[in-house]
């Protein structure tokens, strides 16, 4: 411990200390759409999205590498992707166009093609586990400034549709008889979870966000009355799990997506167990 203390407050090692900045400033965000995405009981269709992210990361990193388009970042591939997967899944959704479950599964497995035919025809080297799994340690100055604009657009979206967000993952019959547009606020619920993602798809890569999306909200959701007590709980959750991540993986050189997932999984297991024993009812 004494070595990462050193580590973060070495001036000449900045990456720590944007690491832990990253954490922070996205955990609100995690936190509250993460507890709709429980309530809604929708994290297959997180599961997509995240999917569908690589296929604009690949398809930035190739153009920007390709044809010299250098203002192309991969995180604003990865949000363009995001959004348009969204779109999609809550257009077909409202339409009764096709089934739901099938275009779900479309839009993850096309996502990821996508992504892996651009990746390889990139110039250059490009380690997909990078952004399969995730790696806050090499996040950059750059990448800090795009997730907190993408933050803050989440946030003040979250703060003015609260109450339609909440009608919609509560009960959407009747937010449908109240003549609340549950097809407009379902796309918004979905835009949300697209914009997380992307910030998620930094801290833990695509493979492994809906695990944290999740985890933290579900295991708030045992404890509390309300949804925006769920939404704090699992905020200050998301947080201590990315900075304990961060800790064992430079400690003891793992990745730190992985260890990020393993200790929130080991949290909930142990949380689990502790209910089951004592009987514990909220």
């Amino acid at each position: 411990m004494n070595a990462f203390m050193e580590a973060l407050t070495d001036p000449d090692i900045n990456f720590l200390r944007v690491a832990l900045l990253m954490g922070l400033m996205s955990s609100v965000a995690f936190g509250m759409t993460g507890s709709l995405v429980v309530v809604k009981r929708i994290s297959y269709v997180a599961g997509a999205i995240s999917h569908a992210v690589l296929g604009g990361i690949g398809a930035a990193l190739y153009f920007q590498r390709a044809h010299g388009i250098e203002w192309l970042h991969p995180l604003l591939g990865a949000l363009l992707a995001a959004l348009l997967a969204a779109v999609m899944i809550s257009l077909i959704r409202n339409s009764g166009f096709a089934r739901e479950d099938s275009v779900i599964g479309a839009v993850w497995a096309v996502g990821m093609a996508t992504g892996l035919v651009f990746l390889a025809r990139t110039p250059g080297y490009t380690d997909p586990m990078t952004y399969l799994f995730g790696n806050i340690l090499i996040l950059s100055p750059t990448d800090l400034v795009l997730v907190g604009l993408m933050d803050l657009v989440l946030l003040v979206v979250m703060v003015f549709g609260y109450n339609r967000l909440q009608a919609v993952c509560f009960d959407e019959e009747q937010a449908r008889l109240r003549g609340l547009g549950v097809g407009f606020t379902y796309t918004l619920l979905l835009c949300l979870i697209a914009v997380t993602v992307v910030l998620l798809v930094s801290v833990v890569g695509v493979v492994l966000v809906v695990a944290l999306l999740t985890i933290p909200a579900a295991m708030a959701g045992q404890y509390v009355r309300s949804l925006k007590a769920m939404m704090v709980f699992s905020s200050v959750l998301t947080f201590v799990f990315v900075t304990v991540g961060i800790v064992v993986g430079f400690l003891w050189d793992w990745p730190t997506g992985p260890a990020i997932i393993l200790l929130a999984g080991a949290v909930y297991l142990l949380q689990s167990l502790f209910r089951r024993v004592t009987g514990y009812r909220r």
